[in-house]
């Protein structure tokens, strides 16, 4: 039997990258309309793909031409005429998703079934999966690394989930030094190239970041947006276990602290709480869509529930 996500046993570190975990398509196609109804009611005006194709709206009626699908065959209309005609539709919006990813030091945390980036992977995979569907295409703009930002163009069907897993499968480096501005400046980089409205998914825990909400705000009135904050139950409290030293993956920086002082654990609760109520709020500010993920959650589920 598995451990209990709360128990001592569930709450270990994971002893290396345990990857999303399972992820069934029926799950991820559940998700598919509530996307959807994001994006229509977000977006303005008309964006449609090119030509005709599969969708819901009529684009025309034609005649009937041999191997053209029977249940396409509209009864009033060759009726009317006499003759077998056919309906062509206007196909469903092409829709170009945007991924900002956070690959900086503190995700690579995790206590409870995963670290926080197999649940950042994750996310990341379901929202490509759906975005590409109906000729839409993925971009990523990853943010975090040791090399600055990086980012993918926007690529339709299997180019863009390749290059989606590649950048993935490189995973979060642990150790090292993050930037403060890592994710303003990823989404100062959407903003330009972002050009046509789509879809920008923000999967980070917005840790130690700083000046997003401007750019997250300029995005919104062009985007539809979902903001995507992943968090580990350790991180909003502090066990007892004596004297520890601490080393800060964003910063580098030696902390050492006796976790047994109960003002202390008190104090680290509280300011913990401050920081993600006040994530909350900024997003709750801009009308951002906000969902909470957690390592010791099944995750897909819980996306499915809050998206």
């Amino acid at each position: 039997m598995a451990p209990q996500p709360n128990s001592p046993a569930a709450l270990r570190p994971p002893d290396a990258r345990q990857g999303p975990g399972p992820m069934p398509g029926a799950l991820i196609e559940a998700i598919d309309p509530a996307v959807n109804r994001l994006v229509s009611r977000t977006l303005p005006g008309s964006r449609r793909a090119t030509g005709v194709g599969f969708g819901t709206e009529l684009a025309q009626l034609r005649p009937y031409e041999p191997g053209d699908d029977v249940r396409h065959i509209d009864a009033a209309g060759s009726a009317r005429t006499g003759t077998l005609h056919v309906r062509v539709h206007v196909p469903e919006r092409a829709l170009t998703t945007w991924i900002v990813l956070d690959l900086s030091p503190s995700m690579a945390f995790g206590t409870a079934r995963r670290l926080k980036a197999d649940v950042a992977e994750g996310a990341a995979l379901v929202f490509a999966r759906l975005g590409l569907r109906r000729a839409g295409s993925v971009g990523v703009i990853a943010f975090g690394a040791p090399d600055g930002l990086r980012v993918l163009p926007p690529r339709g069907s299997k180019p863009g989930m390749i290059a989606l897993r590649k950048l993935l499968a490189e995973g979060v480096v642990p150790d090292g030094h993050g930037d403060t501005s890592g994710l303003g400046a990823a989404l100062g980089r959407a903003l330009r190239l972002a050009t046509q409205p789509g879809l920008l998914v923000v999967i980070s825990d917005f840790r130690d970041q700083h000046e997003w909400v401007r750019g997250l705000g300029a995005l919104h009135l062009r985007h539809a947006l979902v903001a995507i904050e992943v968090s580990d139950p350790r991180e909003s409290e502090l066990p007892a276990l004596g004297r520890l030293a601490l080393v800060d993956p964003e910063t580098g920086d030696l902390i050492q602290v006796n976790s047994s002082s109960r003002r202390i654990r008190e104090r680290f609760a509280a300011l913990e709480l401050e920081r993600r109520n006040l994530v909350a709020a900024e997003l709750r500010r801009l009308g951002v869509r906000h969902v909470q993920l957690a390592t010791d959650q099944d995750w897909l589920v819980e996306l499915g529930r809050r998206i």
